[in-house]
């Protein structure tokens, strides 16, 4: 650990706390239709998208007609893209390199990943996708999964401040609003500045160079930067070759490096900034960004620290040979960036649904990999993908209340709305779905030799963390993986495809039942038994509520593998 490291942490923290909010400014008047300086451009293009596709913009929706808007889409948009998987080889046009159909299962797993904002890549997307399905398939998937994350985000902000109201606004319109006028201008001019750092954007074919020993080497590229924008901006982490942003064609130098990172945490920051503009309470707001960020800069305290430490075995192998040992693991860390920078990347990918990470998991330290995992263990609630980790937090914030009304022995109140039976049932049941699956689906694939352990490089605590830590990542949406399990196998990628449309849409469909609830409620005055949600106690009440439900639902399966792996290590006996 070093200056350098803590500068760069607060640099990072700095830049994004006087960004958050005039962005979460311009969300808000953007999803609410007030005017913008964009509006004399995209305006009549907007009405345009209406007309063609037979919307009323004037019609809201109730809770299950927005549900079932969102399933709709989602359901097409994934059959779309498995489509033209399918049939990249036979389609003439954007595939240079010919490549052939992508295989069944992958497919399936694929389609799945991007309708759901995980981006779990299971295959060389180089190697395996043709620019069309790259383009088509793919990117066009990080602009609509993360616009229905917004979509549905906003939905529960507005059942928060409605009162007396059947509807939560149109999932057509806010999805048409937040592509239209956030997610294509702002990765337009994302894009550019990659290409000004040397990010390829282009549809030419792969280059074959010789090298200075004399082989042939096959030198990818494509349209990189394009996709790259809405990868890092959108929180999806699908990225256009296979080592995502260690590679230097995505990630150039330590501008874009940078830029990345601070891309990952800006809208799902800015969204706490438009929940307390849009409910009258900015106060409210900062206190659900305080609880992320707290719990954020605790994330990366602690990987950093770990990751600072020199790794057991290579430490003790170093002194037997009377080597000085590393100031700390560098393995599998960009030597580019440093560990500081690395550690604040993966933490802040395994909290934003991002696949993309400088060093990959399973080059983490024990303790490292089990913050990251917590991370996600959490439900993302800290900044988190885009829309996703602001109604994941927002389910912990009704908590927070129930629990604090109990407390103080009066009807939970929460901005006005009287917390009620209904309520608990349904953000309990957000709450728990995920356990549920994660933990089953483990549990079957560990004991499964020919099903769940066949494919995995390591046995013992650590590859129990990999089955782990897959299921997590694909129910939780978050895209990344410990590099030593292959989940390229027909019954991963089957049943890790159906684990992220369930992790996406179960929960879902509580949340926008939530907010359809809370719409219909009469506004209650200020009392004496109201719970200030926008005081400094209540963000640590929340943040307690956060970890204590995260430790009761998941610490012993947690903490199994990689305290007894860390333990296992220092003892010299695991190798």
């Amino acid at each position: 650990m070093t200056a350098n490291g803590w500068l760069q942490f607060l640099l990072f923290s700095t830049i994004l706390l006087v960004l958050v909010k005039p962005l979460g400014i311009y969300i808000a008047k953007v999803l609410e239709g007030e005017r913008t300086p964009l509006d004399r451009i995209l305006r009549p293009i907007e009405r345009l998208i209406y007309w063609i596709g037979g919307v009323d913009a004037e019609k809201e929706m109730t809770w299950r007609e927005y549900a079932g808007a969102v399933l709709g889409f989602s359901l097409i948009s994934l059959l779309l893209t498995y489509v033209i998987e399918r049939a990249q080889g036979i389609i003439p046009w954007l595939n240079p390199q010919k490549l052939p159909a992508v295989e069944q299962a992958l497919a399936w797993s694929t389609a799945a990943s991007f309708t759901t904002n995980t981006n779990w890549q299971s295959y060389v997307p180089e190697a395996t996708m043709s620019y069309l399905t790259q383009m088509a398939g793919l990117a066009y998937h990080n602009f609509g999964s993360a616009a229905v994350g917004i979509a549905v985000a906003l939905a529960l902000v507005r059942g928060i401040k409605r009162t007396a109201s059947a509807t939560i606004g149109n999932f057509w319109v806010d999805t048409t609003r937040s592509i239209l006028y956030l997610l294509l201008p702002a990765c337009a001019l994302y894009a550019l500045v990659l290409v000004w750092q040397g990010v390829p954007q282009n549809l030419h074919p792969y280059t074959q160079a010789t090298t200075i020993e004399g082989q042939t080497q096959t030198i990818a590229q494509g349209p990189v930067a394009s996709q790259e924008a809405i990868k890092m901006l959108g929180t999806n982490g699908g990225g256009f070759f296979n080592a995502n942003s260690s590679h230097p064609y995505e990630n150039p130098t330590p501008l874009t490096n940078f830029i990345q990172i601070l891309s990952i945490f800006l809208i799902p920051g800015a969204l706490t900034v438009t929940l307390g503009r849009l409910t009258g309470s900015p106060g409210h707001g900062w206190a659900v960004f305080a609880c992320m960020f707290v719990l954020f800069a605790a994330g990366f305290s602690a990987v950093y620290w770990a990751e600072s430490q020199p790794h057991p075995l290579i430490h003790n192998a170093l002194q037997s040979t009377s080597t000085l040992a590393p100031g700390g693991n560098m393995e599998g860390k960009e030597t580019r960036f440093g560990i500081a920078e690395s550690a604040l990347f993966a933490t802040i990918t395994t909290d934003a649904s991002c696949g993309a990470v400088n060093s990959m998991h399973d080059s983490f330290t024990p303790l490292g990999g089990m913050v990251v995992l917590t991370n996600i263990m959490l439900g993302e609630v800290v900044f988190g993908g885009v829309g996703a980790g602001l109604y994941g937090m927002l389910i912990f914030v009704i908590l927070s209340v129930f629990i604090a009304g109990l407390m103080v022995g009066r009807t939970p109140e929460y901005l006005g709305k009287k917390i009620e039976a209904y309520d608990v049932k349904m953000a309990m049941l957000y709450v728990l779905i995920f356990p549920l699956i994660i933990l089953s689906l483990a549990a079957i694939f560990v004991i499964s030799p020919n099903i769940g352990l066949s494919s995995l490089a390591n046995t013992g605590p650590h590859g129990l963390t990999e089955i782990l830590y897959a299921f997590t990542s694909a129910v939780g949406n978050n895209g990344s993986a410990f590099a030593g399990l292959n989940a390229n196998t027909w019954w991963y990628n089957v049943t890790l495809g159906g684990a992220m449309l369930a992790g996406r849409f179960l929960m879902l469909i509580p949340v926008l039942a939530l907010a359809g609830n809370l719409a219909q409620k009469k506004s209650v005055p200020p009392s004496s038994g109201t719970f200030p949600v926008n005081s400094a106690l209540f963000t640590t009440l929340l943040t307690g509520v956060v970890l204590i439900l995260g430790a009761l639902t998941f610490f012993p399966a947690l903490s199994l593998g990689p305290i007894l792996e860390h333990l296992l290590l220092r003892s010299g006996q695991l190798f």
